[in-house]
């Protein structure tokens, strides 16, 4: 498929991201017929949040400017013209020109916008000129039928466009615009009160489902080949709001089997497709699940998230090369000038948002809403645009520099999104539980009014840069207020009215649970460490980050021809928050870097050595690294229960696994990895680690191999390269086993219960022969074998061999 680069074409992605939760986006939304399924936690409505002084009300001003800037004529030229009504305006050009396939698009993203800076702002300027844009289309879809289309068609090209993506000849992405046209009707009737709007959604939904109904169920899979936005998400909303089957029918003809097949079973076969294409269509399965309640939806949602950002993301939060994803872990190796595209990230972020409400434990997702809001969303707008031009991608090459849509003569699909992304960003500050449960997710100075307590929030802080905020309570109650507890933020602490409150714990939210009196006061410090992120495929290249912000080496007019090169050591701080030094290159937040070339990515060179103690995973109901060095792991499917001491990971047998970040004993020659483990079934071939890129280089510890005795085996050459420790006997069942593996020189050994039990001494292999292992797992193997049942607990990583009296010491004092 070609590139919009090449094509002009491809067409991205946006949804009105306002009208994804439709129970609690707006009062009007609150006639849903039907509730969501599925969902732990609900949005607060635009209305009831205010944004106080920030970049983010920065961005937001030139967006409202230029929303109130564009000339509804222009953009409803060739919807007049298409139906035969006559228009007098001047076309628009870029995407939106009189010829361009994609005509149309902006107009639906317009409309969202619009909707959005209404409710956030309550301009009312907004809602007039957003009805009146409705209004002119209620006009031409009125003449469908005058113009030779079927009943409810409505659109800027006409209806032969789909004939032609029905019989697979070329064309653009019609689905994909109507999908904005239909998103930006229902966000104008939920948020800003348009029961026009409704009526002519409703019209363009009937006539979708008459196209479909048509067409064989191998029809409409070849036709899903082509690009449809979220249609599937939009239908889906209807029907949520309306309760009437036939939109789900018609969602769920959108559902495209070769996408979602996979993803269903988790398989990452996302090499070479359109990112773009893709992401709304997962954005659509997570509201096909809220609808529905049929778990595969789910399923492949939370799939493709966890795939697309452990292994397809850059540090900035976007991914895609030029518009496509590549193989999995390439990173250092895709950086070029149409790198992570601003519709990616718009969606990526919807996305992010209906999982959370679907799982509010699990703090690693508004961790990443966070990264990538601030690194890439905030990013890409000019602020030297009085009506905030847009990037379409973000270059990520050394050298890269950022640029930006115009007033009428670019459109291309990230001018649209943008205009959504900065009307909308107090949409995922505040959740509720539905009850007395707040959530506070983003650190962004703003107001909540929780009407359904009788309370205010305000939120003051000038991250990021200063590492703090401050939680100010207005009327009184008693309610629960969880935290964010950002994953980065080592050292975290929590004051409530000047009183410290338990040490918070990194990737996890705090719970302050008290009856609040008016005038209480909650002060978060957030250290925000200075740390590099290493790409997957290569651990030397490297972006410098303090806490989650991302710099950017600035170079000025410099078009650089590779990577700069970076010495750790010379990392100087300036006066300036967040700004740094390095051999003489100024580094300062991406966010803030436009109008000169940059590189964001590093050669780092010194300051590459292990430390000695890598990691230790206590899992006192935490996976925090505790060794202060911020390495801290996923949980997938897995819970917390009681453990040898404190607290453990309790592993299912059938999902459950524990994620260790990337790379995370790259380089090591000498190592050891000590822990302690009780297995309910010892079952052959289950892992009790495994660390690699897949089943051609790995190393792993099993409590029985098929010789019915425990193995760690170390490859670079699959199965038959292996080189092994072999035990005497299996590890036992029911009880608190502790186990070690140790390498140095080129001998290994295998410690159960503090006593040696098996060695290797040609044990040439280490860990840094295996390079940036990608998949670093407790309780699950590199192959499809059985996954671990049991718990794990106190895991502890070395780049040295630990001695058997250390080894017996920690046996022994049962840590």
């Amino acid at each position: 498929m070609p590139t919009r680069r090449t094509l002009l074409a491809a067409g991205a992605a946006a949804t009105a991201a306002a009208a994804t939760t439709l129970v609690s986006e707006r009062a009007a939304a609150a006639t849903a017929a039907r509730p969501d399924t599925g969902v732990s936690a609900y949005a607060f409505p635009l209305t009831a949040v205010q944004l106080l002084s920030s970049p983010f009300t920065a961005n937001t001003g030139r967006t409202q400017s230029y929303l109130l800037f564009l000339d509804n004529d222009r953009m409803l030229h060739t919807f007049r013209l298409n139906v035969g009504l006559s228009s007098s305006a001047t076309a628009c050009g870029g995407w939106e020109s009189p010829t361009t396939e994609l005509r149309g698009h902006s107009t639906g993203h317009l409309l969202s916008a619009l909707a959005q800076a209404y409710a956030s702002s309550g301009n009312t300027a907004f809602k007039t000129k957003g009805d009146a844009m409705v209004t002119v289309l209620a006009q031409c879809q009125s003449r469908a039928a005058t113009a030779g289309y079927n009943t409810g068609y409505l659109s800027a090209f006409p209806e032969s466009f789909i004939d032609r993506v029905e019989a697979r000849q070329s064309v653009w992405a019609p689905y994909y615009t109507l999908h904005k046209i239909m998103a930006g009707l229902l966000d104008m009737h939920l948020l800003a009160g348009n029961a026009q709007a409704l009526t002519v959604l409703t019209g363009m939904a009937s006539w979708v489902k008459f196209r479909n109904d048509r067409l064989t169920q191998t029809q409409r899979q070849n036709m899903l080949d082509t690009e449809f936005g979220g249609m599937n998400e939009v239908l889906t909303n209807l029907y949520q709001l309306t309760g009437d089957a036939n939109h789900l029918a018609a969602a769920q003809q959108f559902d495209h089997a070769e996408i979602f097949d996979p993803l269903a079973s988790n398989v990452d076969s996302l090499n070479n497709y359109h990112a773009n294409t893709q992401i709304p269509k997962i954005v659509g399965a997570i509201r096909e699940y809220h609808a529905t309640g049929t778990t595969r939806y789910r399923d492949i949602a939370v799939n493709f998230w966890d795939i697309v950002t452990k292994h397809h993301t850059y540090a900035i939060g976007g991914n895609s090369n030029g518009e496509y994803f590549k193989a999995p872990d390439r990173i250092a190796s895709e950086l070029s000038d149409s790198t992570a595209e601003c519709c990616n990230v718009y969606n990526m972020l919807k996305l992010t948002r209906q999982l959370f409400l679907t799982n509010p434990s699990r703090a690693d997702y508004m961790d990443y809403y966070e990264k990538a809001v601030y690194n890439q969303t905030l990013a890409s707008q000019d602020p030297n645009s009085t009506h905030g031009f847009q990037c379409y991608y973000v270059p990520l090459r050394a050298g890269g520099i950022k640029t930006y849509s115009n007033d009428y003569n670019s459109f291309v699909c990230c001018h649209g999104t943008g205009m959504e992304s900065n009307t909308k960003y107090g949409d995922s500050i505040y959740f509720h539980d539905g009850g007395s449960t707040l959530y506070v997710n983003l650190f962004i100075p703003s107001v909540l009014t929780w009407s359904a307590r009788g309370v205010t929030i305000r939120q003051d802080t000038t991250f990021p840069d200063a590492g703090a905020t401050k939680l100010t309570v207005t009327g009184s109650g008693a309610f629960t207020v969880k935290v964010r507890i950002p994953a980065w933020a080592t050292g975290a602490a929590l004051k409530v009215n000047g009183v410290a409150q338990a040490a918070p714990q990194p990737g996890t939210y705090a719970t302050i649970n008290r009856t609040w009196a008016s005038g209480d006061v909650v002060d978060l410090t957030l250290p925000m460490a200075l740390t590099r992120e290493a790409t997957n495929d290569n651990s030397t290249v490297q972006a410098v980050k303090v806490g989650p912000i991302v710099l950017g080496g600035l170079f000025g007019t410099s078009n650089l021809s590779a990577l700069p090169v970076l010495d750790p050591a010379t990392l100087t701080a300036t006066s300036t928050p967040l700004q740094y030094t390095a051999n003489g290159v100024t580094l300062q937040p991406f966010y803030k870097v436009h109008g000169q070339r940059y590189s964001v990515y590093w050669s780092v060179t010194g300051g590459q050595t292990l430390p000695a103690f890598v990691a230790h995973y206590p899992f006192d109901n935490s996976a925090t690294d505790a060794s202060g060095n911020g390495k801290t792991a996923t949980l997938v499917n897995a819970a917390y229960t009681t453990g040898r001491t404190g607290s453990a990971v309790n592993l299912n047998g059938s999902n459950g696994y524990v994620s260790l970040p990337a790379g995370i004993l790259n380089g090591a020659t000498n190592f050891s990895i000590a822990l302690w483990v009780r297995i309910t079934t010892v079952v052959a071939w289950s892992r009790v680690f495994d660390f690699g890129t897949g089943t051609g280089v790995n190393m792993f510890l099993t409590p029985r191999s098929s010789t019915g005795t425990a193995r760690f085996a170390i490859t670079t050459g699959g199965s038959g390269g292996e080189q092994r420790i072999e035990a005497p006997a299996a590890l036992p069942a029911g009880a608190w086993t502790h186990v070690a593996v140790t390498r140095s020189g080129n001998v290994g050994i295998l410690y159960v219960n503090g006593a040696e039990v098996a060695r290797n001494s040609a044990m040439t292999l280490s860990p840094s022969s295996l390079g940036n292992t990608t998949q670093n797992w407790l309780g699950r193997s590199q192959y499809a074998d059985p996954y671990l049942t049991g718990a794990i607990d106190s895991v502890r990583l070395y780049s040295r061999a630990l001695t058997a009296s250390e080894v017996s010491g920690f046996y022994s004092a049962g840590n």
